[in-house]
């Protein structure tokens, strides 16, 4: 029985493809050929990067009434001509290399992937990449470097740490917070020139004053001038990445202006606060007409199994794949925050955790998260409503609980006479 599908056997008319280097690019067009019909016009022409060339191979291209760019995502070099052309007004399609691969036995040059991807592109076997628009880009660029600065500010304070235990001070063991207020007078002082165990103690605030003694033996070592100087630069580093943090989040914040709505629903999810969801949103946008469903959306960020199968029989581990590390970061995170909380989000965490491991569990917890966040974005009118930690319980079979209880008590030496509530 034949099945009709959704796919489309329509020839794009006037297409052209760019094989992308850094110094210069490689670009086939091809378009009818107006005296012979049936039959396609190609040119395949080299251009510099420099905008000033990107801009005369726009001028071109519209001269040709090309409608459609498609180029490979190769490193960051896409960018320059996927932007200038996004400008002119193309229709531009970032494509995945993997997508585009060359029959065996051709010779691979510039100019031949280039003809090779626009005949692919022309006849629409291939699908475009996600690039969101300019403000969403924006604000991708300061989430990103966020998480890169607060890298770099883990990194530092570990240096610093590592420091100390060479200096046989061993403040870390005693203070949960290095870096919180009284550890901070402590290492100060410490730079400062002071050395004496006692008198350093005695700048523990708040509850740690109740950990002197402890204090006093954690501060005794043999912290030098070499030590002080070495302290001093690192704890000067991790001020001013703070600093700069700080910054950062002030400009985030200002970005995420047009969005505020939508951020504001996102963190009515269980974990996600205001960080994680300016972060979801620089890394897929507010419009979900993108992805047709919540699969499509789980699909992208590469939280669904990957389906192999060859002659009938299931291969690989079911794994998900590569997907998004910024989105995949954060997802994990909201999961592991999610888990402490007694949410319908906590429970399904716990449940998958206890039978699958804490890994399964944070990807299962991911795509929910996912899905939710589909929704939220997808309807402005709609928002977070919690299932309950009991959503599992209340729905599962009565009888199956029943016969579960019953056996576990006659383990244990108990004969059971069921008699219903009146």
């Amino acid at each position: 029985m034949l099945e009709q599908t959704q796919d489309r056997e329509e020839i794009i008319s006037r297409v052209a493809a760019l094989d992308i280097g850094k110094a210069s690019l490689v670009c086939c067009v091809r378009v009818p050929d107006e005296a012979r019909p049936g039959r396609r016009l190609q040119e395949v022409q080299t251009y510099s990067t420099m905008t000033r060339s990107l801009a005369g191979m726009a001028e071109r291209l519209r001269g040709l009434g090309v409608t459609r760019v498609v180029m490979e995502a190769t490193s960051d070099y896409w960018k320059p001509a996927f932007y200038l052309l996004e400008a002119y007004g193309f229709e531009v399609w970032l494509v995945n290399a993997r997508d585009v691969k060359h029959l065996p036995g051709r010779p691979k040059t510039d100019k031949l992937d280039a003809v090779w991807l626009c005949k692919v592109a022309e006849r629409q076997m291939i699908r475009p990449s996600f690039v969101p628009p300019p403000p969403i880009r924006m604000l991708r660029d300061l989430t990103r470097y966020r998480v890169d600065l607060v890298a770099q500010a883990g990194a530092e304070r570990n240096r610093v740490e590592k420091l100390l235990e060479d200096a046989q001070i061993k403040l870390s063991v005693v203070v949960s917070d290095l870096f919180g207020v009284s550890g901070r007078a402590m290492m100060a002082a410490l730079i400062a020139g002071r050395r004496d165990p006692k008198s350093l103690a005695q700048m523990a605030r708040s509850s740690l004053r109740r950990k002197i003694p402890a204090l006093e033996e954690a501060l005794t070592g043999h912290f030098n001038d070499h030590h002080a100087f070495l302290l001093g630069k690192m704890i000067a580093r991790v001020e001013a990445i703070e600093a700069d943090i700080a910054e950062v989040d002030a400009r985030i914040e200002a970005q995420l202006a047009p969005f505020v709505e939508a951020a504001a629903r996102l963190i009515e999810i269980p974990g996600v606060g205001p960080a994680a969801a300016a972060a979801i949103i620089a890394e897929i946008g507010v419009d979900m007409s993108r992805f047709p469903t919540p699969a499509h959306l789980a699909g992208w960020a590469r939280f669904a199994p990957g389906v192999k199968e060859s002659a009938g029989r299931k291969k690989g581990s079911g794994s998900t794949g590569h997907g998004n590390p910024y989105l995949a970061r954060v997802l994990g995170q909201i999961a592991v925050s999610a888990a402490r909380t007694n949410t319908f989000l906590g429970e399904r965490y716990r449940r998958i955790a206890r039978r699958r491991g804490a890994k399964r569990a944070i990807v299962a917890v991911g795509r929910s998260v996912l899905t939710i966040i589909w929704h939220l974005l997808a309807d402005p009118e709609a928002h977070f409503q919690d299932l309950g930690a009991d959503f599992y319980l209340s729905r599962t079979d009565t009888e199956r609980r029943k016969r579960n209880h019953i056996s576990q008590l006659e383990a244990l030496g108990y004969r059971v006479t069921l008699e219903l509530a009146a």
